[in-house]
Order: C-alpha cells, then structure tokens, then sequence
C-alpha cells in the first residue's frame, strides 16, 4: 500500500494546488511600489501588509487548531473552501481605498490560507509512510515557488496592481477546482475524532512534539524576514552599486525565494536518507551563515550578491518541510492534524516579530548589519533539534 500507483498523481496535484493557492501570500508585497505610489506609505507600513497576512494566518491557525478543523473535517473541502475565501479576500486589495481597509483585506487573505498551508502537510502524508519527506518536501517546494511568482508577474507586467492580485486570484480559484475534483485521503489515514478543546493542549505536553516545535521556531524566525525583505535589500544594493534595473531586481528576488523550491524537494529526499535531524541542522548551518555573511556584499553589484542570495533562499527552506514531517512522526497520532497546525500557528506567530526588526534596524544601523540577527534563529533551532535527536535514540 506504500507504493500505491495513485500516490504520485496526488502529489503532483497537491503540489500544483499548492503553487496556485499560496501565490496569494506576497502580492502586497510584489505590488508595493504601485501601493507606495498610490497611498504614500513609509516603508514601515509596506512592511505590515506582510505582517498582516502572518498575523491573519496566526488567527486562522489558532482557530483551527483549537476547533480541530483538521482532524474533524474531511480535508478536501476544507482545503477547497479556504482557498476559495482566499481568492476572494484578495481580490479586494485591488478595489480597497486605503491602507487601513488595505489591512483587513490582507489580514483576511491570511487567515483564510490557514486551511491551504497545513492541511496539506496532512493529506499527503495520508499517501506517503516510507517516502513522506520527499512528498512533504515536494510540496513545500511547490508552495514556496508559488510565494515567489508575485514577482515574477510584477516583473513582466511592471507595476500593475490589479493584475498582480487579479492572476493570483485566479490561479488560487484553479487550486480549488483541482483539489475538489482529483483529490481523495490516501491508504494511510490518520484517526478522526471528535472535538475535543485539550487536544491541543495534549499536544504541547508532549515532549517530542514540543522540540520538533522549538526547532521550527528557530527556522521561522529567519525565513519570513529574509523572503519579505531579499528584494527591498536587493533593490537597495541595486541602487547602491549604481546598476540593475527594477525587471533584474524583480527576476533575481524570484530567484532568491523560487530557489527554496529545489532546496525542499532535495531536503525531502536527502532527509529520508541521512535522517530528518540531520538534514535540518545542516540547512540551519548553511542559512544562518548566509544571513551573517550576505549584508557585508552590500554595494558590490547586484550580480556578485544574487548568488549568494540564491544560496541563501535555497538552504532556508529546504528544511521547511521536514519539521512537519517530523511532527506526523512524533506526534499522537490522532492528533496530528492539530500538532501541524498549532506547530504552523506559533512558527508564523514568531515571524511576524522578526519581520518588523529588519526595518528598524536597516533605519538605524543600515542593511550591511541588518539580517545578521535573524541568525539567532537557526542557532535556537539546532539546540532543540541536537535534544529531539537524542530523545528519540533512546
């Protein structure tokens, strides 16, 4: 049953469904020029309407995982409904009149895609056991290419605010056709329960649960900060050095966020070899030192530093995907649909701090220091990791 022939089907539509849903997350942000433009915003305030959509998600993770949405809910109308509402609280950022209302619609945007992200942590692990990082991984991939192709849109179409939120839009509408009409739980399901209110609390007291959480934090505090503020940094460094123009800015912050696609689908596959705990100490390794490393390029040329900043967007979130699988594996098993979420909840409930440092602290101290901080992240997450590791060899 572990090589059931329909497995590979699932992932590539899961997969697909995730790239189109989750290209709804950054249009804000690859619009904020024409948002800028329009509305006269600082650059603290460009900086909220991603923070915004991180808080939006924190609420709707929260909600899930205390009603147990995921473990009581069949998961492909979940899926399908969220991302629908999705869509729809999106659109409105093209026909809002303000900031402010600019900010519930994104908020909105946000919460609505906390039953797109995690749930399909869950539903493809329902078709994997022996190769579950690999399909984790493949789509995390996927979703992280689909982060990035706001972008990419801005930069072929330049500036346009309405088509930037329209083709994300429709292409989360695409998501919701796909996964309502192929998509169906795998051999390997998961217990469904009741409701029940200490699930989560169940959850937290369980100490393997609790480090492969502690773990995700430390990635989450780097990764946002880094795939909100790569193109602000690049664009600095653009202006800095005297080249680059805005497409070439536009077309390397895709390849520096894109580059995690591959980083998740070579994560999941060298996890499911080495060992999770393995895997992901080295990819904190590789993206902490690159968040050291990267401000000391600023000013040298844009070419010089989109290697480095590729490198960077590569080993970020090529471990991304393997806490979740490490939470489906350490985790009660009726309850893993909630760990998923409350693990997600608190991971982008952490990002929504470290967004707003970066900045604060490129105003005071400029970029060449800036994404140094975002380091105590993977630093946190290698202790807790080092600890689960020992844990579960004994």
């Amino acid at each position: 049953m572990d090589r059931h022939p329909a497995r590979w089907r699932i992932l590539l539509l899961l997969s697909i469904a995730e790239l189109l849903g989750m290209a709804l997350w950054f249009t804000a942000s690859a619009a904020s020029p024409a948002l800028q433009q329009l509305w006269g915003l600082t650059s603290s305030q460009t900086g909220w309407l991603t923070t915004i959509v991180q808080f939006g998600f924190v609420a709707g993770t929260l909600t899930a995982a205390f009603l147990n949405l995921a473990d009581i809910l069949p998961l492909r109308w979940y899926f399908t409904v969220a991302v629908l509402l999705a869509a729809a609280a999106n659109l409105l950022l093209a026909a809002v009149s303000g900031f402010t209302t600019a900010l519930i619609a994104r908020f909105l945007t946000g919460f609505f895609l906390a039953g797109v992200y995690p749930p399909a942590m869950k539903m493809i692990s329902t078709w994997f056991r022996s190769a579950r990082g690999l399909a984790i991984g493949t789509v995390v991939g996927a979703l992280t290419v689909g982060k990035a192709t706001p972008w990419l849109v801005s930069a072929i179409a330049g500036d346009d605010l309405a088509g930037i939120v329209t083709v994300a839009s429709c292409g989360a509408v695409a998501a919701a056709i796909l996964v309502a009409v192929g998509y169906r739980d795998g051999p390997w399901s998961f217990e469904r329960r009741p409701f029940d209110l200490r699930l989560a609390l169940e959850v937290m007291r369980h100490r393997p649960t609790r480090l492969a959480v502690a773990g995700y934090l430390g990635h989450m505090w780097e990764l946002y900060a880094m795939w909100t503020w790569i193109p602000a940094f690049l664009a600095a460094a653009a202006l800095q050095s005297g080249g680059g123009s805005a497409g070439a800015v536009g077309i390397i912050s895709f390849g520096a966020i894109a580059s995690g696609g591959a980083g998740c689908v070579w994560g999941g596959w060298l996890a499911d070899r080495i060992g999770r705990e393995r895997l992901v100490t080295l990819c904190l390794v590789a993206s902490g030192g690159c968040a050291l490393t990267i401000g000391l390029f600023f000013g040298t040329g844009l070419w010089l530093i989109a290697p480095l900043a590729w490198i960077w967007g590569f080993f970020i979130v090529a471990d991304s995907a393997q806490f979740s699988a490490l939470v489906t594996e350490v985790a009660p098993a009726h309850s893993v649909g909630t760990a998923l979420t409350l693990q997600t909840s608190l991971g982008f409930l952490l990002t929504m701090a470290s967004i707003q440092i970066i900045p604060l602290l490129t105003e005071s101290i400029g970029w060449i220091w800036s994404f140094q901080i975002l380091a105590l992240g993977p630093l946190f997450g290698i202790g807790a990791v080092r600890r689960l590791r020992t844990l579960r060899s004994t």
